[in-house]
């Protein structure tokens, strides 16, 4: 069976790594095995990890290190890891690199981002707050507003459809796009809230969490099975 690696959590104070169940049942749904991965620095370490699964789903979690993409961090800026940072940075290019199918949600598409030259809003609120509220923490797992699937793009072609429904759990957000991607989910304010790189076997990252959506939204389980058929390509 496919093996689809999971970047973990890092809980600094408890010396552990987690991962939210939903990501595990999602990919499991989706007819693959999902695997916790380590947080490591080991450089020969991340290149085991690409060569053998057969896909890499980067999760949530708190915020990146500001300078990461070169910036001091704000007071509005949240705990930071930057353990976690380099890991999943140097883990997601080694995958682009390699052509290894990649799905980055929400944190994760913030780290899809940043490795690839971009830049974030440290707080939406506080630096370029719109029409959306984000983030809408009293409905973690039902839809908070739409966003639109621009034509032609991964995201539109997967589901079939010109919007969708979507939670909302960041308070950070996408300011500049990194190199190489393209916008596939744009929410009502302008913000990008779905990225992709063209000419990979699968390169998605969204600022949602499909993945707590699954159960009751097909569409949002139907990211994950896309997923993993290009991983089976």
């Amino acid at each position: 069976m496919l093996l689809i690696g999971i970047t973990p959590d890092w809980d600094r104070e408890k010396g552990k790594v987690t991962v939210n169940r939903d990501y595990m049942d999602a990919v499991s749904r989706a007819g693959a095995v999902p695997v916790l991965l380590p947080l490591t620095g080991d450089v020969f370490a991340w290149e085991e990890i690409v060569s053998r699964v057969d896909g890499l789903l980067f999760s949530g979690g708190g915020d990146i290190d500001p300078r990461m993409y070169g910036e001091e961090k704000l007071p509005c800026c949240g705990e930071v890891s930057p353990e976690r940072d380099w890991m999943e940075m140097d883990l997601l290019r080694l995958a682009l690199d390699r052509d290894v199918p990649v799905l980055a949600v929400c944190r994760g598409l913030q780290v899809m981002n940043c490795a690839l030259g971009g830049t974030l809003y440290q707080d939406i609120a506080a630096q370029c707050a719109g029409m959306v509220r984000h983030p809408r923490e009293d409905v973690p797992r039902e839809a908070a507003h739409d966003v639109l699937l621009p034509e032609g793009r991964l995201l539109r072609r997967v589901l079939g459809v010109e919007a969708l429904a979507v939670n909302s759990r960041h308070h950070q957000g996408i300011k500049a796009l990194g190199q190489g991607l393209l916008p596939c989910a744009i929410a009502p304010d302008g913000l990008i809230e779905g990225i992709e790189m063209p000419g990979k076997r699968f390169a998605l990252g969204v600022q949602w969490h499909p993945e707590s959506m699954c159960e009751k939204h097909p569409e949002q389980q139907a990211i994950f099975n896309a997923f993993t058929e290009a991983c089976n390509e």
